[in-house]
């Protein structure tokens, strides 16, 4: 088994002003990927799945501040988590079978997560390669 490969948060200074009172800092947020487990985290909050339940791998954006910054968001209509540390782009992620994220009990799944990493691009790569996952 390979090393994980981590990827930092981007974080533009107002995101990171409304994420810090939830604990979310840059040393509490990362995405990590090894051969086999794809783990999310975000302060409190935390998405852990086996690389094979990704189905979808898509960058996206631009993001509005009110529907992104602070704390990990629900989306009402799908369900979809975001993990937002700035507005400009991220990566959106779809799940085979939804996953626990924003509740501590696991009641809520959501079907997809969106993170705002500094390096989209190698992320979109890293997934689609150890995934089936279309881009």
């Amino acid at each position: 088994m390979s090393d994980p490969e981590r990827f930092e948060f981007a974080f533009a200074p107002s995101y990171e002003r409304a994420a810090r009172p939830f604990g979310i800092t840059p040393k509490s947020a990362w995405v990590s990927i090894d051969d086999v487990l794809f783990d999310a985290r975000f302060g409190h909050w935390r998405v852990s799945t086996p690389l094979a339940n990704i189905t979808e791998v898509e960058v996206t954006g631009p993001y509005r501040f009110f529907k992104t910054g602070g704390p990990a968001r629900l989306a009402i209509t799908d369900r979809g988590l975001t993990f937002a540390t700035n507005g400009d782009r991220g990566v959106r992620i779809g799940f085979r079978t939804p996953v626990p994220g924003l509740d501590r009990l696991g009641v809520l799944r959501h079907p997809e997560l969106t993170v705002t990493v500094a390096d989209i691009d190698r992320l979109v790569e890293v997934l689609t390669a150890r995934t089936s996952a279309p881009h």
